[in-house]
């Protein structure tokens, strides 16, 4: 009889699998190509006048007769689908009776053929000439009305005038398939439902899935006994038969109680789809007593609910039409605004048109690129920020919600500016994003939603039974805004798409002019020294994503050699310009004279006084070319090495970087002894993502114990893993225990070697 319905699994109540039917007619599953009955209805003795045993095991004649028999097969091996050929009309003698049903066929997978035999009471009414007039009529005000209310109204005034049920509805889902009667049609002496809403589960999600694919419903008697199959299970596959597309299936005894407890003794549905998923339903209630329309009428009121369908797809796909050249007109402009890079793209949004007209709402703010401004009644930057972190967690392009309250239910939020919002979440925590404030709704429900089902004890058991009253309850809605339209995220979207090529567009230019000065900015060549080798290179970060490292090398009036390797924080632009100013400040100080010491502690007041905000790390070592004596300070980059056959880092005192106010800088000295190395490098050449920074300098410190006098391109290529995630400088001066004089022409050792960045 079906699984037991209780408090646990109601939810999940498998509808498909009832294991009985309505006992208006006869179920026979059929295994094609034998046409054997594999099971059957219990009340076939009742209908047929044939006993079980009778039946089960035997050819489909021993059901219906040998001449039925052969036309169910006829039709079967003919077509692939039979949907469109039913009903089957058949004479089936009962008792020594010849009996009129119709005979409804459904193929299922595996070789099953579902023989549907429906008592046909009263002519067929594709017998009358005037059916197909008044199914045309319908189709034809369908098509005339101007208006989704006229198309509601028309259909339910169809199928009553069609069915003759006492009340014809046409009902509604909204987005979390609560449903509303948004048109009725009935008899005069019953109280209207129209502008009723229900909860949605009163129609479970399970329920929901089965009208999708099954589109029409009937139970001409809501107070039936189900006739059970026999046997209870399939036999060849030992499982229950998906009855889903059976006219005759027994429906949820949940459901069934729901109607006894509404009045209605007979009831039928007809699906409303758009795009393959229920929109609606047209619900028919009658209450006079069992109301049975014949298969053809019901499958003309399921022509007219298709046809609905397709009306309601034109007019809502018009609808969205409309609205999309409407925000396209908006979003051409604020396209075009943004293409002006003299304008910030705040304000280009927030011109004339802007995001307000895009999307209609009380309030936005706007915060790219370091621009946050704000348009309208918005709530407090705090409220914004906790939004905005909520936006962000929901790991989507766009996030909304029309009611934030129960987002954020710890933040006291004023519905006034506040109760719904659109997030637009962009790269690098930009943002754009709408608020709306409270719309305070009324909502009548058909009965307390909050009281949708009851339990009932029942014995040691308990069961869950159906509301009882289906008065009219109204509900004020609080704390939320008016829903964000389909249409207006997709116009969010569509934004989306055009600020972020621009960012991108914007970014680029910023990169190269970045990149042009850095470049401007690195040695075009450095010293050809003697008795020396001397060698760097430069390697910008993946992307182009331009970095703040330099390095410089230069001789002085005396012949001593300054070596420079620094960081500035920070990529682009701002990193390049500030990365100039430090460079050619440092530049200037250590060719006066200054000792590497003095020179970064002169720097550091430059950069704290001229330069707020900056930082900045910078080795600097000036070398006496003779005797190998290094002078050397550190302000908090990482400490050189000193290669030989075994690689120490070089003894410099490490100081705090550059842009820390009151800091003096120590001063080092140390000697590059004959066959000795010292390298000087930025940290993009020892970190890796996922790894520590000791791991890198590890790999370095035997990199260079395996060649100690490696020019800076080898050590690069030896140190390469492929994931550079920010820029690499490396500045390599070896002392040879003796020197050969270079070939003419090219001084070994000498050049500049480095990477061009990429465009």
């Amino acid at each position: 009889m079906g699984t037991p319905i209780d408090l646990d699994n109601c939810a999940r109540e498998p509808i498909h699998v009832p294991g009985s039917i309505q006992p208006r007619g006869v179920l026979a599953v059929v295994r094609e190509p034998a046409f054997e009955v594999r099971q059957v209805s219990a009340n076939v003795a009742e209908l047929l006048g044939r006993p079980v045993d009778a039946v089960l095991g035997r050819h489909l004649s021993a059901l219906i007769g040998h001449q039925q028999a052969a036309r169910v097969e006829q039709v079967a091996a003919s077509y692939g689908s039979l949907r469109q050929h039913n009903p089957l009309e058949c004479v089936i003698d009962v008792a020594g009776e010849p009996r009129a049903f119709d005979a409804i066929l459904h193929r299922e997978p595996g070789g099953v053929l579902l023989v549907e035999l429906e008592i046909a009471y009263g002519p067929r009414p594709f017998s009358f000439p005037n059916t197909y007039q008044a199914v045309r009529g319908a189709v034809e005000e369908l098509n005339r009305a101007a208006t989704l209310t006229e198309l509601y109204a028309t259909a339910a005034r169809a199928v009553r005038d069609l069915t003759g049920f006492d009340r014809v509805m046409v009902y509604r889902y909204d987005e979390e398939y609560n449903g509303e009667v948004v048109a009725e049609s009935k008899r005069d002496n019953l109280n209207s439902f129209l502008g009723l809403h229900y909860p949605s589960t009163d129609i479970p999600a399970q329920a929901r899935a089965l009208y999708e694919k099954n589109w029409i419903r009937l139970i001409s008697d809501v107070d039936y006994a189900p006739a059970p199959l026999v046997p209870s299970v399939d036999p060849a596959s030992d499982t229950p038969l998906d009855l889903t597309y059976a006219t005759l299936r027994s429906v949820s005894p949940i459901h069934v109680e729901y109607l006894q407890n509404m009045g209605v003794h007979a009831s039928m549905s007809i699906s409303l789809l758009r795009e393959g998923r229920l929109w609606g339903l047209i619900a028919c209630h009658h209450y006079a007593g069992t109301h049975l329309p014949p298969f053809g009428t019901r499958a003309a009121t399921e022509f007219l609910g298709a046809t609905l369908s397709l009306r309601l797809v034109d007019r809502f796909e018009d609808e969205q039409l409309q609205k999309r050249l409407a925000a396209q007109a908006v979003l051409g402009k604020l396209t075009a605004a943004t293409l002006d890079d003299g304008e910030s793209l705040t304000a280009a949004l927030l011109g004339a048109p802007d995001l307000l007209d895009l999307v209609p709402a009380e309030g936005v703010v706007v915060n790219i690129q370091g621009d946050r401004q704000a348009r309208g009644s918005v709530p407090p930057p705090r409220v914004v920020a906790a939004v905005i972190d909520w936006a962000r967690g929901a790991d989507d392009e766009i996030a909304s919600s029309e009611c934030l309250a129960s987002e954020l239910p710890a933040l006291d939020l004023d519905p006034q500016l506040a109760a719904g919002a659109l997030v637009i979440n962009l790269p690098d925590g930009q943002y754009a994003v709408w608020f709306r404030r409270e719309v305070l709704r009324s909502v009548d429900w058909g009965g307390d939603p909050y009281n949708k089902a009851i339990a009932v004890s029942e014995g040691d058991g308990v069961r869950l039974s159906p509301r009882k009253s289906f008065d009219r309850w109204r509900e004020i809605v609080h704390q939320r805004s008016e829903p964000w339209k389909p249409s207006e995220c997709e116009s969010a979207e569509s934004l989306r798409r055009h600020v972020v090529e621009s960012l991108y567009r914007r970014t680029r230019g910023a990169l190269r002019m970045a990149e042009m000065v850095q470049r401007s900015l690195l040695p075009e060549s450095i010293p050809a020294l003697e008795s020396w080798r001397l060698s760097a290179y430069y390697e910008p970060a993946a992307g182009g994503n331009v970095g703040g490292d330099w390095y410089d090398a230069f001789e002085l009036r005396d012949g001593r050699l300054i070596l420079l390797v620094g960081d500035v924080a920070g990529h682009g632009i701002t990193a390049a310009g500030t990365m100039a100013q430090l460079r050619n400040a440092l530049r200037a100080q250590l060719f006066a004279g200054a000792t590497p010491a003095e020179a970064l502690t002169q720097l550091n007041d430059f950069c704290v006084h001229m330069l707020p905000g900056a930082f900045a790390t910078v080795v600097a070592a000036r070398v006496d070319l003779d005797s190998g004596v290094v002078q050397a300070a550190c302000a908090g980059h990482l400490i050189p090495y000193l290669t030989n056959s075994a690689t120490v880092l070089a003894p410099i005192e490490l100081s705090p970087p550059i842009g820390i106010r009151g800091v003096t800088y120590a001063p080092s000295e140390f000697t590059v002894e004959p066959g000795n190395g010292l390298v000087m490098y930025s940290d993009g050449l020892v970190e890796r993502r996922g790894e520590v920074i000791d791991e890198g300098l590890n790999r370095l410190a035997e990199t260079l114990g395996r060649a100690c006098d490696a020019p800076a391109s080898r050590i690069w290529t030896a140190m390469d893993s492929g994931n550079i995630d920010d820029d690499v400088t490396i500045v390599a001066l070896w002392r040879p225990r003796t020197f050969a004089v270079p070939t003419a022409g090219r001084p070994a050792g000498c050049r500049t070697v480095r990477r061009t960045p990429p465009d």
